[in-house]
């Protein structure tokens, strides 16, 4: 799911049949479920998220197939729903059943795997998804899986075809992808864009720190080495990544809206851009916020190759009063024929790696992106997706380079005082 400044009972063969089919297969399906409250008794299950998950509807359906389970949703800014979880695991009390955690936060949680169900108890099979989802939310020594995985992060282009136009550049989206190769090309795009686009208002992509986020994510290290060792300060790709974009900013290619913000929204709907690196779960936020003057959107492959940037995980901590029953819902959530729905019906690209060669997931397509390929681009950039190193604070490192850009934009510092307040401000995160 977006990030902030962002086993299964349910067999492969129902994926093809309609959704409340699947449902009824997964209700019925075969592993035994561990002792808990009575089959009848009425049950509240809450589950904390840090955004929308597109779950309502699937609520409803749970709800149906099971009468007596109430399922309640609370939302919290990223940054708090995680500090909040950390406190309420300390404390001893106040999760909710269950609980979602980002994937950039989801190692920092490792060395209390012990407060959350392993899941490898309760028939989970870890090979639904790639070592590379499985091992951030596993106990160190691989004995115990306390996350499951949902969606994740799979990257395109998402470009505004009728402003390419404006500005003489190619709509079509195989010309765009041969034309944006790499970040290089992109950002000289981005120059030609300003140059020749009639719309002054108009900038070449929304947010220096969602460029970013991108860039960093192709890298084959990010933020940490395969030791856990911070290296954001010292990996040359992160620096080289900071400096382009900040480069990007002075030369006027940002809209300099800060992302997930309201303002953020309107410039979706008042085509304030004409570019987004678009990872998976973006989607969401186009059809969210369609523009009002009819401008289409349209999906390329994002410059310089594949790579992941987000994703998220569902938990169940050992403290909640209805463990059994918040298994059973965090499975059936996180299972494929749900996967399948919420890619279909909200955009979030499946985790379960067994979804990507389905015909019905490879082969869909978008009309909210001019009939692109979206389950074709997201399955490839899966498929070849070679995993960093994930460490405890990646997310928090993550925001604190995207608001160092925000201050490049604001006028508030020079790129070289917004990287060097960066640096001093992750060595207060720790490791």
């Amino acid at each position: 799911m977006r990030e902030t400044l962002t086993g299964r009972t349910t067999r492969l063969a129902a994926l093809g049949a309609t959704l409340a089919g699947a449902l009824l297969v997964t209700a019925c399906g075969g592993d035994a479920k561990p002792a808990a409250d009575n089959a009848d008794s009425k049950i509240t299950l809450t589950v904390n998220l840090f955004s929308d998950f597109g779950y309502k509807d699937l609520y409803a359906q749970y709800h149906q197939l099971h009468p007596n389970i109430t399922i309640k949703e609370n939302r919290a800014d990223m940054g708090a729903h995680h500090q909040n979880l950390h406190a309420h695991l300390m404390a001893g009390s106040g999760t909710a059943d269950i609980e979602a955690v980002e994937i950039g936060q989801i190692a920092g949680f490792q060395g209390q795997s012990g407060k959350f169900v392993n899941f490898l108890d309760h028939g989970v099979d870890k090979n639904q998804w790639v070592p590379s989802k499985t091992k951030p939310a596993s106990s160190k020594d691989g004995s115990s899986l306390y996350g499951l995985g949902t969606d994740m992060g799979g990257m395109a282009l998402c470009y505004r075809s009728d402003l390419f136009k404006k500005a003489g550049l190619p709509t079509d989206r195989d010309q765009v992808s041969a034309l944006l190769t790499d970040w290089n090309a992109y950002f000289a795009a981005g120059k030609q864009f300003l140059a020749k686009s009639p719309d002054k208002k108009a900038k070449w992509f929304d947010a220096g720190s969602n460029v970013f986020s991108a860039m960093t994510a192709q890298a084959p290290q990010g933020f940490y080495d395969e030791s856990g060792k911070v290296i954001a300060d010292s990996n040359p790709a992160v620096k080289q990544a900071f400096d382009q974009v900040a480069g990007a900013i002075k030369d006027g290619e940002s809209a300099g809206i800060a992302a997930f913000t309201p303002a953020w929204d309107t410039g979706f709907q008042k085509s304030q851009f004409a570019t987004v690196t678009c990872p998976a779960w973006m989607s969401y936020e186009f059809k969210a916020n369609p523009p009002t003057d009819g401008g289409t959107w349209d999906m390329a492959r994002i410059p310089g190759g594949g790579g992941n940037w987000g994703g998220s995980y569902l938990t169940v901590p050992t403290q909640g009063k209805h463990q059994a029953a918040a298994v059973e819902l965090a499975k059936w959530l996180s299972a494929p024929a749900q996967e399948a729905w919420l890619f279909k019906n909200k955009g979030y690209f499946p985790s379960d790696q067994a979804l990507w060669s389905q015909p019905d997931i490879a082969s869909f397509t978008d009309p909210l992106f001019n009939n692109a390929p979206t389950g074709k681009i997201f399955s490839e950039s899966a498929k070849a997706l070679n995993p960093q190193p994930l460490g405890a604070h990646g997310g928090d490192i993550g925001n604190v380079f995207g608001n160092g850009l925000v201050s490049v934009e604001q006028g508030k510092a020079t790129p070289d005082k917004a990287w060097k307040n960066s640096l001093a401000e992750i060595t207060n995160i720790g490791g």
